[in-house]
């Protein structure tokens, strides 16, 4: 993601978290450490042709990493998109030698967890009123990597990737995926 991405990155967070959407600063600051040597983000633009079909971020520290967003168009969801955005990103935890890499996920938001628990995630708390204004619950998941726990980030996402896309003729195939 670049700073040109951020106006289709918002109209795309407004439809799709309007109560709850980032606002052009919060992804301004978070570009801001995702490039040069001392970089402790990475955030992907998923494109179809001209137009941005989806994005992710990520944030590193230490031996922890934080999935900040996933967000997929509503046209595009169901295609694989967020398990590749997703594969991103924990290669990007792998790059930042992350052992650990934690999210929150709305407690209603079945689709996503489902998504997470095929990569390895499990649910270790809750965080009460987390989403505002809407006042609602994050569901607390973590994946943990590394020599320790016998899975990798990286071997957990090309995994979960192949069993969560459609072979063929899934629109996904056509989309790229940018840093």
């Amino acid at each position: 993601m670049r700073w040109w991405d951020i106006d289709p990155v918002l109209e795309l967070e407004k439809d799709l978290f309007p109560e709850d959407a980032w606002s052009r600063g919060m992804f301004w600051s978070e570009l801001a450490h995702a490039r040069g040597p001392e970089a402790t983000r990475r955030y992907l633009v998923a494109e179809t042709g001209d137009r941005i079909v989806g994005y992710a971020g990520l944030v590193s520290s230490g031996e922890q990493a934080d999935v900040q967003t996933i967000a997929v168009a509503r046209d595009h969801q169901g295609t694989g998109l967020g398990a590749r955005l997703l594969t991103e990103l924990l290669r990007a935890a792998t790059a930042f030698e992350c052992h650990e890499v934690l999210l929150e996920c709305r407690v209603d938001n079945v689709r996503a967890q489902k998504l997470y628990e095929r990569f390895g995630f499990v649910p270790i708390g809750f965080r009460r009123g987390y989403y505002q204004p809407g006042n609602v619950d994050a569901l607390v998941m973590r994946l943990t990597t590394g020599p320790d726990s016998g899975t990798a980030a990286s071997d957990s996402g090309s995994a979960a990737s192949d069993s969560g896309s459609a072979a063929g003729s899934s629109p996904v195939q056509g989309t790229d995926i940018n840093d």
